[in-house]
């Protein structure tokens, strides 16, 4: 708080966002987005004098893609929507001229193509593109149709060569990002159920586990979207370290120990609520010391602490004597506990060893 009693004047956000590898690997995309856009035209208007210039930066806006390997897969499709959609207009302009009739045409026929399979619902791409073109300044000589293509062409191959040669995009900062960031959530989860399992079990305090474990395995999902993105962006990528991404076969092995971690949390979570709600009382010494081990391991997971997961995983092994002197009706529930953790600290015993995983440097530092 200030001195006069309002809140303190937060610190300017931006500052963050400038250190963050990420938001710049964005921005240079969006500069060469930009740029790719901007010669385009001026290749158009100045060096080929064009009429319809338009339509260069247009395909280039389209070429240009958050992946090289996207750039001709996903980029194809729309390029050939925008093709697709110049000899629309053409032949129905040739044929109705500019009505209200050929209008709708257009539309329509370009709604109608962009359904095929090959277009992957580019309908919205070839209809604009036709209506567009046929709105500003149709010409039926065939002139007037080369030269549109024209236009297009350079698009394509001003946003190609930008995106081939201009820093060819590499995703892996997000995805090493989300992999760094998800076993410190379950560790976090895991110190919670540590001291909840002191206490008594509400169900409120169970229905947030089971909340957060749903979020950490939608973070799960998109980790892998973000895995799948990094390799697919070095594919076709000619700078030199996109050849350790093509197969990422650490951040594979990485990611289904967390989805087994994530796994059994689920279960010692399961387990606990059936276990504490109905059945006999627990036996108090494994409870406690039970408790304590969870929450060791989740401090030693977000440390990313070998050695402690290790201690962790030696007390887990003595404490089946522990469950032994309970009650006979609760061995089972014993038993699941125990293996749940102890699967828990195998499959996390290797994230431990990477964690944090190393950012490569970023593509260019602020001077002093």
């Amino acid at each position: 708080m200030s001195r006069l009693g309002l809140p303190a004047r937060p610190r300017w956000v931006g500052r963050g966002r400038l250190r963050d590898p990420v938001f710049w690997a964005e921005v240079i995309q969006v500069v060469k987005t930009v740029a790719a856009g901007v010669i385009a035209w001026l290749l158009a208007t100045r060096v080929f004098d064009l009429q319809q210039s338009f339509l260069a930066p247009w395909a280039a806006l389209l070429v240009v893609h958050a992946t090289v390997y996207r750039t001709f897969s996903l980029g194809a499709r729309q390029v050939g929507a925008t093709v697709a959609g110049v000899l629309v207009a053409w032949l129905v302009g040739h044929a109705l001229g500019l009505d209200p009739v050929a209008v709708g045409a257009v539309l329509l026929a370009g709604l109608a193509i962009g359904a095929l399979p090959w277009f992957e619902d580019q309908g919205t791409t070839v209809a604009a593109t036709a209506l567009v073109v046929l709105t500003t300044g149709f010409s039926t000589n065939d002139h007037a149709l080369v030269s549109r293509l024209l236009d297009t062409g350079i698009g394509i191959g001003v946003g190609l060569v930008v995106n081939l040669v201009v820093w060819p995009p590499l995703r892996q900062r997000t995805a090493i990002a989300a992999l760094d960031a998800l076993d410190d959530k379950i560790g976090r989860l895991l110190v919670d159920m540590g001291e909840g399992l002191l206490g008594d079990l509400s169900g409120d305090t169970v229905h947030d586990w089971l909340e957060r474990l749903r979020q950490l395995d939608s973070d799960l999902d998109h980790t892998w979207a973000l895995v799948r993105q990094a390799r697919e962006s070095a594919l076709l990528n000619v700078r030199r370290q996109a050849h350790a991404f093509r197969d990422p076969q650490l951040w594979v092995r990485l990611l289904q120990g967390l989805e087994q971690a994530i796994a059994e949390t689920m279960s010692i979570s399961r387990t606990l609520t059936l276990a504490t709600q109905d059945g006999p009382a627990w036996h108090d010494e494994f409870r406690s010391e039970y408790a304590r081990i969870l929450r060791a391991s989740g401090e030693a997971i977000e440390a990313a602490d070998r050695a402690r997961l290790r201690r962790c995983r030696d007390d887990l092994d003595r404490m089946v004597e522990v469950g032994a002197r309970g009650t006979a009706d609760l061995w089972p529930v014993y038993g699941a506990l125990v293996v749940n953790l102890r699967n828990i600290l195998d499959a996390l015993d290797e994230v431990a060893a990477v964690n944090p995983l190393a950012q490569p440097p970023k593509p260019f530092r602020r001077t002093a």
